[in-house]
């Protein structure tokens, strides 16, 4: 039987109560109305609802008051705001604040409820990932990104909440680590019909940056013997994904920042501008705050570009990630191999978790994949993986590998060790032990570790 999710919505309007609760009632839900934001709040501190939706403007108190009391007393409860004067920019500005959605008035019924919808499945399999360390990598997946940490699953929800209001979003994240997956998932959930078109600036010739973003006609230069349609016009009505932004040269900063603020482009050898609508995702591995200092990077673009900014973690600081994209990448590479490996033995899961991974998810994918092509059995062992991941100096190595069940028991002790030393308190040990407390409770379930 499906667990019953309690809604609040808070809305000085009586009509608006009444549409909103026939909107969301449903078998599962169960809809709480407030006609204001103090009675509202009582309602939520009572109730500790899976949502409150809740107006802007109101009197005695705004929703963004509200919303702040909200994720003081829990942060876990999803918020969304309504208003009838709705901008990108309050939109951004309430979800950095914690709202989870930003809606305008008069609401949508169809779009509502696919909010709600998607905000209750992202709290339930949140809570999955809290309880399960194992499991079929699909049930971790979010638009193509696999992943259990709280960390991966944190940017997740942040996906969710800004792509359908951002304008300009900036990824941080070390290469290899997924941002191109990132900025794919941001369109799919941005619900814009343009298609999504992608600018690596890291591999156009400085010369040809403008042509590549705005186009040309022909004769603008030599070689230019037919007019060209640039990204951004290709990009109308979608999303322009540029990545490794901080490798763009300064000139062509300057004029892809006059054609994200005036939305138009002007083709190399026109005289004439051209309108476009395109919302734009820029990437990139490098420090840009300290390419501005070093004079290499736009201060104005950077603004422009990072009203949002989203951070994909390093592979080593979500180790219980990867064993599971290690599966998936299995199963990706049984098809593509027609092989019929199921799984990691323990002693290869133990290698893989213990690596540093220098060149994050990309090299565990293709780790995997020659692993793939290698294993003869039913599981990649050991001897399937390349050296450098088998290499160690540690006594009692065998392959320059110690022996699983000699690490094992070792880790083992310091878990317990430090669960004793802080009382049975998870977070106190994963301090202690310098680990996250996801990290944690991955180990106490391996280990299988009880009270």
């Amino acid at each position: 039987m499906a667990q019953v999710v309690t809604i609040v919505v808070i809305d000085d309007n009586q009509g608006s109560l009444e549409l909103l609760s026939i909107a969301l009632a449903r078998a599962e839900v169960e809809v709480f109305t407030a006609s204001t934001p103090v009675a509202g709040l009582e309602l939520v501190k009572k109730l500790r609802p899976r949502l409150v939706i809740t107006d802007l403007v109101m009197p005695g108190m705004t929703g963004l008051e509200v919303l702040e009391e909200i994720v003081r007393f829990d942060p876990s409860i999803d918020v969304i705001l309504m208003t009838a004067h709705y901008t990108t920019e309050t939109a951004v500005a309430a979800i950095r604040r914690g709202a989870a959605d930003y809606l305008q008035k008069p609401v949508k019924i169809a779009i509502l409820r696919e909010r709600v919808a998607a905000l209750i499945e992202s709290a339930e399999r949140r809570s999955r990932t809290q309880s399960s360390a194992s499991g079929e990598p699909r049930e971790f997946e979010f638009e193509g990104l696999i992943a259990q940490s709280s960390q991966m699953w944190d940017l997740f929800a942040m996906i969710q909440r800004v792509a359908p209001h951002y304008r300009s979003v900036l990824i941080h994240g070390p290469t290899g680590a997924g941002k191109d997956l990132v900025a794919a998932a941001l369109h799919r959930r941005s619900g814009v019909s343009g298609k999504s078109v992608i600018l690596n600036c890291s591999a156009v010739v400085e010369t040809l940056f403008e042509s590549e973003l705005f186009g040309h006609v022909r004769g603008a230069f030599t070689g230019a013997d037919r007019d060209k349609t640039g990204l951004f016009e290709l990009a109308n009505g979608g999303t322009l994904f540029l990545d490794e932004i901080g490798d763009m040269p300064l000139p062509t900063q300057a004029k892809l920042l006059r054609a994200i603020q005036n939305q138009e482009v002007m083709p190399v050898g026109s005289l004439t501008s051209r309108k476009v609508n395109v919302r734009i995702v820029a990437a990139t591995h490098r420090d840009l705050r300290a390419a501005i200092a070093g004079g290499r990077f736009r201060e104005d673009l950077f603004y422009r570009l990072s009203m949002v900014e989203l951070s994909v973690p390093n592979l080593k600081d979500r180790r219980e990630d990867i064993v599971l994209l290690a599966r998936h990448f299995i199963q990706k590479f049984n098809q593509e191999f027609s092989k019929h490996i199921e799984s990691l033995t323990r002693r290869a899961s133990i290698v893989l978790e213990r690596y540093e991974w220098p060149g994050n998810v990309r090299e565990l994918e293709h780790v995997i994949g020659r692993a793939c092509m290698l294993a003869e059995g039913e599981n990649i062992d050991v001897n399937d993986l390349p050296a450098a991941l088998t290499q160690s100096d540690e006594p009692g190595a065998t392959n320059g590998v110690a022996a699983p069940s000699v690490l094992d028991e070792q880790e083992r002790r310091l878990v317990l060790e430090a669960m004793r030393a802080a009382n049975g308190n998870q977070s106190e040990a994963a301090r202690k032990l310098g680990i996250g407390r996801d990290a944690l409770r991955y180990k106490i379930k391996r280990y299988d570790i009880t009270a």
